[in-house]
């Protein structure tokens, strides 16, 4: 992708990353002007939104590291922003990632503040979100859409409909479907779901609580965060924060 930067004679740097890519650029009377389409562009014009180059909408970005205490595995609960506005929220770590959606930010004391939620497609099996179950005595697959696995003992205090039912075969973690019902000690599966299978009695079997309702933030020893703003409007960032504790499994 090309980029048109700035270079700041004061900061001695190159400063910013631009997403317009002008046919020619000038100064004049303390203006910026450029030519796109052989038609001129006046900038920093308080006549068109912020974002908009020649027309189209953009948005602004910027990215940066959390890494506090970098020889631990720290926990990320929550990402606040000193900000006019919120910005939508990506998160990257060297063991996860996650992310907040602008609405989802809560206005308190003069900044936003949300907790961070896992991606809605990660599935990542060696978090604390998976958890054991057992070794079904029974499983009753003649209705696809409707498995009904029965175990020995009560599960109802620990699984939940909506949570994603995986069984270890050999040395694979098989997706089984995602659970529809619980009953005291049976569980009522939707195997028809892309890249289920119908687990044997014989399985151990293992649910995944859903990333995002369950979410309880993103582990890492860093965290690489990204913010977008559309916004046509004025908005200021001034600083972020997050909440962060040392993780021990």
């Amino acid at each position: 992708m090309n980029y048109t930067i700035t270079y700041s004679d004061s900061a001695k740097g190159w400063q910013s990353f631009y997403s317009y890519k002008p046919e020619r650029m000038i100064g004049m009377n303390n203006v910026f002007y450029s030519f796109h389409n052989g038609r001129l562009y006046q900038h920093n014009s308080d006549d068109v939104g912020r974002n908009q180059f020649y027309g189209i909408n953009n948005s602004s970005s910027i990215t940066g590291v959390i890494n506090e205490d970098p020889y631990s595995v720290k926990t990320f609960k929550t990402f606040s922003l000193d900000s006019t506005a919120p910005w939508d929220c990506t998160f990257t770590t060297d063991l996860g990632s996650g992310y907040i959606d602008n609405t989802w930010f809560e206005f308190k004391e003069g900044d936003y503040f949300s907790h961070i939620r896992r991606n809605e497609n990660d599935t990542t099996l060696e978090l604390r979100s998976a958890q054991g179950i057992g070794n079904p005595v029974s499983v009753d697959g003649s209705n696809t859409s409707a498995v009904v696995i029965t175990f020995s003992f009560n599960v109802d205090s620990i699984i939940s409909a909506g949570d994603k039912l995986y069984s270890r075969n050999g040395s694979n973690n098989d997706f089984s479907g995602v659970v529809v019902s619980v009953n005291k000690k049976k569980i009522t599966v939707n195997t028809t779901v892309a890249g289920a299978s119908v687990p044997l009695d014989s399985n151990y079997l293992f649910y995944v609580k859903d990333p995002v309702a369950e979410s309880y933030g993103t582990t890492g020893y860093f965290m690489k965060y990204k913010l977008v703003n559309s916004s046509l409007n004025f908005v200021e960032l001034f600083s972020i924060g997050s909440n962060l504790f040392k993780s021990y499994p």
